[in-house]
This record gives C-alpha cells, structure tokens and sequence, in this order.
C-alpha cells in the first residue's frame, strides 16, 4: 500500500458548531475516524499542524507548511493537506513555488460542509485527494468535488457550491469517474529534474490593487511611503490604466523607478492580458511594468512575493515572471 501523510491544518472539513459559528475542532481524532475507510486502500499517517480557519493563514503559514512538507517528502509517497476553502488556492500557489521539483504529490482539499454533517462533501474530496497522492505524479494540487487541479492555475469561484474550484486558463488534471481518477499526464507540467531545494523565502511588502475607473493615484506614493516593494495591478480587460486626469501610468513609473517590482495582470478571470494590443497598455509596459500573462491573481500575488524573498533585484523579478516555472502560466 502507498503512505500517505495526511497533514490537518483546519478549515471547515474538521469544523463543528461553536456560540460564534463554525471553528476549527482541536485534534485529530475525529479526521483519523472518518479515515478508518480508506486505510484498507491506504497506509495512512494523520498528522494535526494547525488549527486555523483559512482566513488566518498568512505567510508565516504558507512557509510552516511548506518546511512540513519537505521534511516528510523522503518518507512518505505522497501528502494530502487539510485546509480551509477561502485561501486554499493562495495555499496551493505559494507551495507550488516554495516545492519546486517536489518528488512526490502534495494535494491540498478541503469541504464546504463539515465531515460530521451528514451532507458533507469532504469524504468525497478525501477520496480524491489520497488517490492523486498515491499516483505518483509530481507536483501540488487541489482536489474538489471530483476534480484534480493544477495548485497554481486554482481559483475559488463559489462561496457555498460544492463545486467550489475551478482550472483558470488550464485543463483539469484529473477527474473522476465510474473508472476511478482519471489522469491527464498531458496537463501536468514537466518538474525541473534538479532536485527539490526548499524555497520558503518571502516578501509580505507586496499589495494587490484592484482598479477602479477614476482611482486617485495619490495611492501610490502612499504605498511607496509605507514601504511596499511589490505592488500587483489588476487592469482592465487586456492591461489598461486610466492617464486622462488622473495618470496611473505616470505614477506607475515613479513606482517602477523607486524599485518597486509592478506586476499588471487583468481584471478578467479568463484568457490571457495583452498589453500590446492597446495604446494604454503599450503606455505601461514602457514604464517597466512586469506581465503578468495568464495567471491568476493567487497564482501571481503569491509568485511576487515569493520571487522578492528570492531577490530584490527588479531584473531577477522580471526574469522569473518572464518563464512559467511549475505550469502557472501560458508562454507562447
């Protein structure tokens, strides 16, 4: 039988009623029982980290996670990860990235009902996420609601839906069926064939701005005078900026020139940004504005802040943005 690690770190799938709402239950005991199922398929090994609800996991978590992970890949032939549902696809990026070449599967899943509530959906998710860990394919993804994603190309579309994860720009890696979990090895990324050196280094001084038409641009000096060294622009459409009355693009450059790293991806969820294509866009790659393709806003917040724990060269920046390194986006 293949050992699986079955790393908790909360969320729903293990949450029960409190006077306050639904809270992550201390231990593993009642996880391990719901398990007893599979453990005829599986050598299993349950292993409590955290105890948190997704939203209070942050990057110091993201790098717990990740050393977890790396010190268990010698011993086990794949990891299945616990998590809450609302950042599990920030999760699922920043790991792709910190595990680079990672030798063995790390699936992330999760539920939107409790495991104790009879309707819940996270056996079924479980199900799933232990037999991509068992497939031997190599990378980090997200099992939901029969479905096997790329980590980086995940995003959360539905708050409540059990289909809750979609594939952005990316085919499914998986699906299952009345034939069990059918892989597509041809949506796999090839992994580097270095072998895997933990990469857990980050920045927190990154921040997601949002456009909106008639934005003040005082914005950005204020985030300059707060210190932030990578600054990621979700754009309109293709990649535009408003410059009449109120100049993005200028302020953009002073950014760029103070040496911030700005990455412009769109506002859109599907198909590629193109800032060559129109006179706004052209105007902010001239001011050294990073592309950011097709990613998702999770997959390329989480590569900026990983890529400045890396460097705090804008070039190196740039240059890591300018290859896909585990699938998270298209390079034609």
């Amino acid at each position: 039988m293949k050992r699986i690690l079955l790393l908790a770190t909360g969320g729903t799938i293990t949450s029960r009623p409190t006077r306050s709402g639904l809270a992550p239950a201390a231990g593993t005991g009642d996880l391990a029982a719901h398990l007893e199922a599979l453990r005829g398929e599986y050598d299993i090994t349950v292993r409590g980290i955290l105890e948190l609800d997704s939203s209070n996991i942050q990057p110091e978590e993201w790098q717990y996670i990740a050393r977890q992970v790396y010190a268990a890949r010698g011993h086990y032939d794949g990891v299945v990860i616990s998590h809450g549902t609302d950042t599990m696809a920030y999760t699922a990026s920043m790991l792709t990235y910190m595990l680079l070449g990672i030798e063995t599967p790390v699936v992330l899943t999760g539920s939107q009902l409790p495991l104790d509530h009879p309707l819940s959906d996270g056996m079924d998710n479980l199900r799933t996420a232990f037999a991509m860990a068992a497939s031997g394919r190599r990378g980090v993804f997200l099992a939901f609601d029969r479905k096997v994603l790329l980590g980086c190309r995940s995003v959360k579309t539905h708050t409540t839906d059990f289909a809750a994860f979609e594939s952005v720009n990316h085919p499914p890696v998986g699906r299952v069926s009345g034939a069990g979990l059918t892989i597509d090895d041809g949506a796999i990324p090839p992994q580097p064939e270095d072998r895997c050196v933990l990469r857990d280094a980050l920045s927190r001084r990154v921040f997601l701005l949002k456009l909106t038409p008639g934005l003040d641009p005082g914005v950005f000096e204020m985030l300059l005078h707060m210190g932030y060294r990578g600054l990621l622009i979700e754009a309109f459409g293709a990649g535009g900026l408003h410059f009449i009355r109120r100049n993005l693009v200028e302020e953009l450059r002073k950014a760029a020139e103070a040496g911030v790293a700005v990455v412009v991806n769109s506002q859109c969820l599907y198909e590629s940004s193109n800032f060559r294509l129109y006179q706004t866009g052209q105007r902010v790659l001239e001011q050294g504005a990073i592309e950011s393709r097709d990613m998702t806003t999770e997959a390329a917040v989480t590569k900026l802040m990983w890529a400045l724990g890396q460097s705090d060269r804008t070039e190196d920046v740039r240059a890591l943005f300018a290859r896909s390194l585990a699938g998270e986006m298209t390079v034609e």
